[in-house]
Formats: C-alpha cells, structure tokens, sequence
C-alpha cells in the first residue's frame, strides 16, 4: 500500500468534495439528491478560502483515500507580537475501509507540520468521541480554559 500525503490545491476540490459527501452521507445520514450541486459550490469555496483554510490529501495507491484541513486565522496583535495566528484542525476523514491504518495520522502530522511552519500560537480541534485519543496521541490536550458558545 503507497500513502501518499499532500498540501491540495484547487484542481483537488471535487476530490474533496467527493470525501466531504461521503462522509455526510456515512456517518451522519445525510440523503440529498443534490451531489452535483454540491461539488459544484465546494469548488468554488476552496478556491475562494485557500489563503485561510489549507486542504490536505491523502491518496493510496493514486485513489483518493482522505483528507484534513488547517484553517488559519489572523488573532488581535499586541505591541509585543504584531502578527498572531492560530489553527484548528477541522474535517479529517479517511474512508472507511482504511481506517486505522495511519493515514489519519500521516495527514495530522502534514496539518501540524504546516502549522509549525507557519509558526501558529495553538492549534485547536473539535472532535468525535472515538477520535480523542487519536488527537491526544500526538500532543492535543483538554484545557480548562477553552469555553464555547452556542446559539439556541
């Protein structure tokens, strides 16, 4: 089996797109007839966010196998530190068949790689229950600190 990982670019976005249907469909029964549609918006959403949101994918033996995405965000500068960023990890999915092979773990270490390299403050992930432990395994870690808001 050949993992490949890989910053995506704008000419991925059906792929993309195709893996973010999927999961919707899989996982959270999710029934519209309207895939071409989709695709079709998805497309142009990442070429319009490729500058704060940076697509990563994983192919296997050249077919599309998942995907992970960093989205960067500007953070108020203080006097000291004039250029603040953070991150947050947000839509890994592997296909089911290859799960728990370490493909999700490749594509984490590319997002947390990027976000090195672009010298984010933190990075954040909001996660499933099952996938906890695979977040915690590479250094995420719960923090009293964080609080969220939810509109009724």
């Amino acid at each position: 089996m050949q993992v490949t990982v890989r910053a995506a670019t704008a000419a991925d976005a059906p792929a993309l797109g195709g893996l973010r249907w999927r999961r919707l469909t899989e996982e959270r029964g999710y029934t519209g007839t309207d895939r071409d549609a989709f695709l079709q918006l998805f497309s142009t959403w990442v070429a319009d966010h490729l500058s704060s949101h940076l697509p990563f994918l994983a192919e296997v033996d050249g077919a599309v196998a998942g995907m992970a995405w960093l989205m960067v965000a500007d953070r108020v500068p203080t006097p000291a530190d004039r250029a603040r960023r953070s991150g947050d990890v947000q839509s890994v999915y592997v296909v089911p068949q290859l799960r728990d092979s370490g493909i999700g773990a490749e594509l984490l270490e590319a997002v947390l790689a990027e976000a090195r390299k672009l010298d984010l403050e933190h990075v954040t992930v909001h996660s499933t229950e099952r996938a906890v432990r695979f977040y915690q395994r590479v250094g995420f870690q719960h923090d009293q600190r964080w609080l969220r808001w939810q509109p009724e």
